[in-house]
């Protein structure tokens, strides 16, 4: 199977069969491949703790969903706002992974870090 490839062409992840992506999370490889990254924003989303525990554990562990997100970093606070900073090989990918969620999905902006 030929390797995901985001917007720029760069290889994201590459899977034995489409099945592992509808089925299982997968650990983004440790290869030095650049993933574009995404910022969206939740106007109103109140996380339970175990949803951010959730969340933290598959970041540490860059756990990836079967659309290839990967959350880098998520931040709230108590009045519901929260910012998700993404690894998916496209938005689309991004939007997907909100919808399986359930959670309502605005905007997404594809940005780069300085460092």
């Amino acid at each position: 199977m030929e390797p995901c490839r985001g917007p720029r062409g760069a290889t994201n992840l590459q899977w034995e069969s489409q099945e592992s992506l509808a089925h299982e999370r997968v650990k983004h490889d440790e290869r030095n491949i650049t993933v574009p990254q995404f910022m969206d924003f939740h106007d109103d989303l109140k996380l339970p703790s175990d949803a951010i525990e959730q969340i933290t554990r598959d970041t540490k562990e860059h756990v990836a969903d079967q659309f290839g997100v990967r959350q880098v970093e998520l931040f709230h606070n108590a009045d519901g706002k929260v910012f998700c900073l993404l690894e998916a090989p496209d938005a689309e990918a991004v939007r997907q992974h909100h919808a399986a969620l359930g959670v309502p999905c605005g905007d997404v902006h594809e940005v780069a870090g300085l460092l």
